[in-house]
């Protein structure tokens, strides 16, 4: 082969390793119109809290060694305390002035300025908030802003290109761009409410974006950033929003009425695992299996009774517990809505008149004799459990498992000395005698759910019996 056919092979070549990155670049979202359309009705928040009501207060000497004490002394005193600041993001919403952003980011603020990217700053109202979904609607006195579009649905797909805008460490208006990750992600709060199903993104989000808008390729708002998993502080690709959906809900109560009022259903859930799928006759592990019913509450009303898995709430699938209160936090309080359960195996179909949750409403649900012999068919010593645990508990029966015999079915459950058995399949166990007759009927090689208390929280594991 001479020189000239070489340097031809060469060129088809390079040509055919470099046509698939053409192609690639070449089909890469452009996201230059979206950022220049919606820009302007991004904005930056500063937050202003006095250093009193940020905990930041005058140290009182008593309290300070005594080379600190004297230290102050000889320099005049401590230091006055400085307020803090503080800043976010959020996005305009109409034209008239409304804004929305985290509830985090002003949270205990003492005032709110809101930064165009003009350069035009306001002082901001807070309309009202909502903790629970980590929203806040924000009004300035303006006319004729610009303001962004929320998205008619929350029809996003995991793998769609999303957008952020923001002012990540305070630089303005930063844009990040990535797909979404995940849908539907439930991060309990501190107070373990679980209300938002959260999309997961790999846009890198930083502190300053809270609060800030995220979108898909037609411009318009899907989610609210809110929330980052980090280990550095910085964005790692795993970045949260708050999906429209929730967002559209909140905001049209805060502009009605100033507070967040949601759907409560008044039950204690957890998951279905395979063993208890089984006890319960589903085809495979899904639904919400209630383990405690408030009394008097919307689901007791309706019927609903611990050991009852529901599959659909309003027309939606559960798929896991988890995605339950999502479903029902987003109902009108008063609506009555469908509701399937699986019960002794059965499907049945009920209706439930959904109660209220209002923003700082808290609710809680009431929530020496004989042993059983020497671990029987499922391995465990249990007693009638005494008066004093019942009424301190609020159940008016159980029996309190005292030993678990290794290598039986009680151990291979995961059943511990303390736990306090309520509910043997669809039996109740009120005493030691009845925990007896539940037993004696349940047939070999069964499964069976089983509902226990442990450490004051109702639980429901799934038994499997021997042949």
């Amino acid at each position: 082969m001479n020189a000239i056919n070489r340097l031809m092979c060469m060129f088809v070549m390079v040509c055919a390793y470099s046509a698939p990155a053409i192609v690639s670049a070449a089909a890469l979202p452009e996201f230059r119109e979206i950022v220049q359309e919606n820009s302007p009705a991004v904005v930056k928040i500063v937050v202003q809290q006095s250093a009193a009501r940020s905990g930041q207060g005058q140290p009182d000497p008593e309290q300070m060694p005594e080379y600190l004490r004297r230290f102050f002394e000889y320099r005049g005193g401590p230091p006055a305390p400085h307020d803090q600041m503080a800043m976010g993001s959020g996005f305009i919403i109409s034209a008239d002035g409304y804004i929305v952003t985290n509830n985090h980011v002003v949270e205990g603020a003492d005032s709110v300025l809101v930064r165009l990217n003009d350069r035009r700053e306001f002082d901001a109202e807070v309309v009202g908030t909502d903790p629970r979904s980590d929203l806040a609607l924000l009004r300035v006195e303006a006319k004729d802003l610009p303001f962004l579009t929320l998205a008619s649905d929350d029809d996003l797909e995991v793998g769609e290109w999303v957008l952020a805008i923001g002012s990540p460490f305070g630089l303005d208006y930063s844009v990040t761009a990535g797909i979404v990750s995940a849908k539907g992600r439930s991060l309990p709060t501190e107070n373990n409410e679980n209300y938002v199903p959260f999309i997961q993104t790999d846009v890198a989000i930083n502190p300053g974006n809270s609060g800030g808008p995220l979108f898909n390729l037609d411009g318009e708002v899907v989610g609210v950033n809110s929330q980052i998993f980090t280990r550095s502080g910085g964005s790692i690709g795993l970045s949260f929003a708050i999906p429209v959906g929730v967002v559209r809900n909140v905001v049209d109560q805060l502009k009605a009425q100033g507070r967040v009022t949601r759907g409560w259903l008044g039950v204690t859930i957890q998951d279905v695992d395979k063993n208890l799928a089984e006890s319960f006759g589903l085809d495979r592990p899904r639904g919400a299996l209630v383990v405690q019913v408030a009394e008097d509450g919307p689901a007791d009303k309706a019927g609903l009774a611990a050991g009852d898995v529901i599959i659909t709430f309003d027309g939606n699938d559960i798929p896991a517990s988890a995605d339950l209160p999502h479903v029902v936090g987003l109902v009108a309080p008063d609506t009555v809505v469908p509701v399937e359960i699986v019960r002794d195996t059965k499907r049945k179909s009920l209706t439930v008149k959904v109660g209220g949750l209002e923003a700082d409403d808290s609710y809680s649900l009431a929530g020496g004799q004989g042993g059983a012999g020497q671990g029987g068919r499922l391995g465990m010593v249990v007693e009638t459990a005494p008066p004093e645990t019942l009424e301190r508990l609020g159940i008016n029966g159980g029996v309190v498992v005292r030993e678990v015999l290794p290598d039986s079915v009680a151990a291979d459950a995961g059943v511990v000395p303390g736990d306090i058995i309520t509910l043997i399949g669809s039996s109740p166990i009120k005493s030691a005698q009845a925990y007896e007759a539940a037993v004696e009927q349940l047939s070999g090689g069964s499964s069976v759910p089983l509902r226990l208390i442990r450490r004051g929280a109702p639980l429901f594991i799934g038994l499997k019996l021997r042949e």
